[in-house]
């Protein structure tokens, strides 16, 4: 029997490189895709003549239940960091479908977003992390696992973890950082955060930095949380891993980064760039009020390394900074 495979957020920006990237290297699969109608699962279908397309929304709970005790492995991306009705679904229904003989595996997207909870709560914003804003994604679990109610996802997580309770459902949790690069599936290949920079840049004439400007984040290409995808699917086919605690299981939380950006030095690239391209007048900065740009989010990625091998090998955050001006120029009309 194929290992069947659950996946959501096939017309996304994660979701459909995640796609891509087990195709790719297990065509031999079995793959159920929730989309959300006819329409966007069109590109879908015509990218993968050989999957199954069920559609739906996040909120139509009796098809994901069905689908996830169907399946033996749920990646869930569509949305997944927040949405509660979809993570409630999925618990559900690997717990209905699934024994401890035969347990379903739930690979689970969130992100390093949770861990601005703190400048967030304080709205401090703008300064270098502290020491105590890193986490290290084994040393550090218990208190990523244990983070404030505040803290943005942490109510899905607590979902996830908690499914762990079903002896039938085993969890791991993946949190990326800034994602950068061009995507690989059917429909959105484009990322979010260094986009609205460099947006806001191209319309405005220059490019945003939250005051001081010494905030952190991590970064890791697209195509290297593609990998990442393939190898936790992988691993939950493979017995010598897929139930050790430390890889499944309501502390398997894993981090992922290539790099590390300062958000004002996004800013500066993104500023030279779009003025070397002839698309602004100068190099130019300036401060605003973006609270988006003026938290830290530090995380220290050794779980994927140590247990699954992961190695990243994608080209850096600021070489791609080229690539991505020129494909919002073009997409803006201003090209």
């Amino acid at each position: 029997m194929p290992t069947k495979i659950f996946l959501t957020g096939a017309t996304g920006y994660i979701g459909g490189d995640a796609l891509y990237s087990l195709v790719k290297a297990h065509p031999e699969y079995e793959y159920t895709l929730l989309v959300r109608n006819e329409e966007r699962g069109e590109p879908v279908a015509a990218a993968y003549p050989q999957a199954r397309l069920v559609y739906g929304t996040l909120d139509d709970t009796a098809v994901i239940e069905k689908e996830a005790a169907a399946a033996d492995i749920v990646v869930h991306t569509a949305e997944s960091a927040d949405d509660v009705p979809s993570a409630t679904a999925i618990a559900k229904g690997l717990a209905a479908g699934h024994t401890a003989e035969k347990p379903g595996y739930w690979i689970h997207l969130c992100g390093t977003g949770i861990l601005t909870w703190y400048d967030a709560d304080n709205k401090r914003y703008g300064h270098g992390p502290l020491p105590e804003q890193k986490y290290h994604d084994i040393d550090d679990v218990d208190r990523i696992v244990s983070l404030p109610d505040t803290a943005i996802h942490r109510n899905v997580d607590k979902i996830v973890i908690a499914a762990n309770d079903a002896p039938g459902v085993k969890t791991l949790i993946v949190g990326p950082p800034t994602i950068y690069g061009q995507g690989r599936g059917p429909l959105n290949q484009r990322s979010i955060q260094v986009p609205k920079i460099i947006d806001a840049t191209l319309k405005n004439g220059y490019a945003p930095i939250q005051a001081p400007g010494l905030t952190e984040w991590d970064n890791v290409h697209i195509h290297d949380l593609g990998d990442f995808f393939v190898q936790a699917v992988e691993a939950a086919q493979d017995p010598s891993k897929n139930s050790n605690p430390e890889i499944f299981g309501p502390k398997a939380y894993y981090f992922l980064n290539n790099g590390v950006h300062k958000w004002s030095d996004i800013s500066k690239w993104v500023a030279s760039e779009a003025a070397k391209q002839g698309l602004i007048p100068e190099a130019a900065t300036k401060e605003v009020d973006s609270p988006n740009l003026g938290t830290n989010s530090k995380s220290i990625a050794a779980r994927a390394k140590k247990y699954l091998g992961w190695t990243p090998k994608g080209p850096s955050l600021e070489a791609e900074i080229p690539a991505g001006v020129a494909f919002e120029a073009k997409r803006l009309g201003k090209a």
